[in-house]
């Protein structure tokens, strides 16, 4: 069996995998994840993500709900931290450390998903009208085998129509050529022979 040069390896998954899953735990995007792993892979992002989607993700779905779990948790003990000052052009403003990060992130995860979304629900799409044009090819197919069949049955009969009658003509020549008494043959509408008196 050939392998396909830019086929996935074991280690290529496993990468993958791990790469995804600590930027979930970490709180950044898939996106940036697909982008990582095809920079090491020299893939584009979109082969990477495509990959995950089909083939990965569904072998570490408890892994990823560890690792949101385990996101959750860290955005909770990033919330829990001191309230700091930070000094703005003379002016200070109190902030809570990673807030402003936690809602980029979210925001970022909701386009993900969306986008996802999107791509997804399109290439149901095109799977399915895919499908209903083969549905109809292969119906097409069908009724034109059928009418082969049918031409080659008749042909097939003919075939040994003319080889019947092709037979006779021979042994019509034979008998008329050893007939000393002269008798004759002529050959009726349904071609066989008959003799006739002279």
């Amino acid at each position: 069996m050939k392998v396909r040069q830019d086929a996935w390896s074991h280690e290529d998954d496993l990468l993958l995998a791990e790469t995804v899953l600590r930027h979930i735990r970490e709180g950044s995007t898939q996106l940036l994840a697909f982008d990582e792993v095809g920079d090491k892979l020299n893939r584009t992002s979109a082969a990477v993500g495509f990959r995950w989607n089909a083939i990965v993700r569904n072998k570490y779905e408890q892994a990823i709900e560890l690792a949101k779990k385990q996101r959750k948790e860290r955005k909770r003990a990033q919330a829990m931290k001191p309230v700091r000052k930070v000094s703005t052009f003379n002016s200070e403003v109190q902030t809570r450390e990673m807030n402003l990060q936690d809602v980029i992130n979210y925001l970022k995860d909701l386009k993900e998903d969306r986008s996802k979304s999107s791509e997804l629900r399109d290439l149901k799409e095109r799977l399915e009208s895919e499908k209903e044009a083969l549905a109809i090819e292969n119906e097409n197919l069908k009724k034109e085998l059928t009418s082969l069949k049918q031409k080659y049955s008749i042909v097939q009969e003919d075939y040994q129509s003319l080889i019947q009658i092709m037979e006779r003509a021979r042994k019509m020549v034979v008998l008329q050529e050893n007939d000393e008494a002269g008798t004759a043959f002529k050959m009726d509408k349904n071609g066989n022979l008959e003799k006739v008196a002279k």
